[in-house]
């Protein structure tokens, strides 16, 4: 997989290297040479090829936090209230009832 990068940045070092001996060349040019041409090309390239992998690294580690949370936080099978909705008798109503106006 790293055989292509190597290459090309093998190609822009030989490229600045190139430039720098040049009779019209220079040092500073071959410095920006390499790195427009090799460094931020291949960066880039390595971050969009690597970004499936760290997708599913971070899926995988939300993962097992949920299993983790899910663990810690299951309820017991001798807790029956956690199994009813409302088990304390009462109805379920609004703690605050709706305003209406008078006719």
């Amino acid at each position: 997989m790293y055989i292509i990068p190597i290459a090309w940045i093998y190609v822009a070092l030989m490229m600045s290297v190139a430039e720098a001996t040049n009779s019209n060349g220079t040092v500073l040019g071959a410095v920006i040479t390499f790195v427009l041409y090799g460094v931020l090309p291949v960066a880039l390239i390595l971050y969009f090829i690597g970004t499936p992998a760290r997708k599913r690294a971070l899926r995988a580690r939300a993962a097992q936090e949920n299993l983790a949370d899910q663990n810690l936080t299951s309820p017991s099978e001798t807790d029956a209230s956690v199994f009813e909705p409302d088990a304390s008798g009462h109805a379920a109503t609004d703690p605050i009832p709706p305003v209406r106006k008078e006719t």
